[in-house]
């Protein structure tokens, strides 16, 4: 097996656009889950729409880049406010059951010919980069050590989607050191006592969804960047490795959300390189193919098994998470 080809890809790809939009959209989920409780299974929704809203407002309005991604927030907002008020009063099973089905419908719109003039149908959206990468500030060239060597528009892509996260943590990191965070995480554990006090549970409820929704939101316009939108992409099952990575590092965390991302997708990169490396040489009783997706369920096992002996992530406090006590 090529090993430093495996390892070279495993950390090129920990700080790869996939990693820094999964970093904000599982901030936003902490936001949702770990510090509201609610139970957001529609994280790939709120992703898609930002990235949908990017690529639409350069290619179909001629909008500045930086004026699409706000169009992106704008796009969050309007869709937590339609998809909180029917649901944040349900129960936390049924309303993972609801959040789900309306991520599939916002995936899905994305893909009917009805919109096929703005979304471009199953085929997606691309060619929407320039006006981003005339923006860049970096000069022409190739930077960085080993793995994490990089032209100038690749280097731009990460450190503006690294700067958003930076912006993202201190913002979560504030508000809830504020009386607004305190209160809602009263919510998390007894809502009805919080209610008791006379506060706007429900109010509270959609700020916290709308918050986190933006942050979803501003991760799929990172991972939009430097390729294209493709709807396939925003399937439930992206929903489910954000959760992966926000469970890995800690849901009532700060900084957990990050850590989960760069170990999630670093063991995917390095799994995707040794399983089939390994099927090749004899190793495995399978195709290299096939060995490429035993890698889900070797993720799948590890977090089951985090989830029932470290419930909390990797930097959580057993005392943050209601669901241990």
């Amino acid at each position: 097996m090529d090993w430093g080809s495996i390892l070279n890809n495993t950390a090129s790809f920990i700080l790869s656009p996939e990693t820094i939009g999964f970093m904000l959209a599982a901030l936003g989920l902490a936001v949702h889950f770990g510090y509201a409780g609610l139970l957001n299974f529609g994280m790939a929704g709120f992703m898609a729409i930002g990235a949908y809203a990017y690529a639409i407002s350069i290619l179909s309005f001629g909008l500045p880049w930086w004026l699409a991604i706000g169009i992106s927030i704008v796009g969050a907002v309007i869709f937590a406010v339609i998809l909180g008020i029917p649901t944040l009063r349900l129960r936390a099973d049924y309303l993972a059951i609801v959040t789900i089905a309306a991520a599939e419908i916002v995936r899905l719109l994305f893909q009917t010919r009805l919109f096929e003039a703005y979304t471009n149908s199953a085929d997606g959206l691309g060619g929407y980069h320039a006006g981003f990468r005339e923006a860049n500030p970096l000069p022409d060239g190739t930077y960085g050590v080993g793995a994490w060597t990089f032209t100038a528009d690749q280097w731009w892509v990460r450190l503006f989607g690294l700067g958003l996260v930076v912006v993202g943590v201190l913002a979560v990191w504030l508000v809830m050191r504020s009386p607004w965070g305190r209160v809602l995480k009263g919510i998390r554990e007894d809502e009805d006592a919080v209610r008791s006090l006379g506060k706007n549970v429900y109010l509270y409820k959609m700020q916290a969804l709308i918050f986190g929704g933006v942050l979803g939101a501003l991760g799929g316009v990172v991972i939009a960047l430097p390729a294209a939108v493709i709807p396939q992409y925003y399937l439930p099952s992206l929903t489910f490795f954000v959760w992966t990575a926000l469970l890995l590092g800690g849901a009532a965390t700060l900084f957990g959300p990050i850590l989960g991302a760069v170990l999630y997708w670093g063991l995917m990169a390095f799994l995707a390189g040794v399983l089939p490396a390994m099927a090749s040489e004899g190793w495995l009783p399978m195709t290299a193919t096939q060995a490429g997706y035993v890698r889900f369920i070797i993720v799948g096992v590890a977090l089951m098994l985090l989830v029932a002996f470290r419930p909390q992530g990797i930097l959580g406090k057993k005392k943050e998470m209601t669901f241990v006590k």
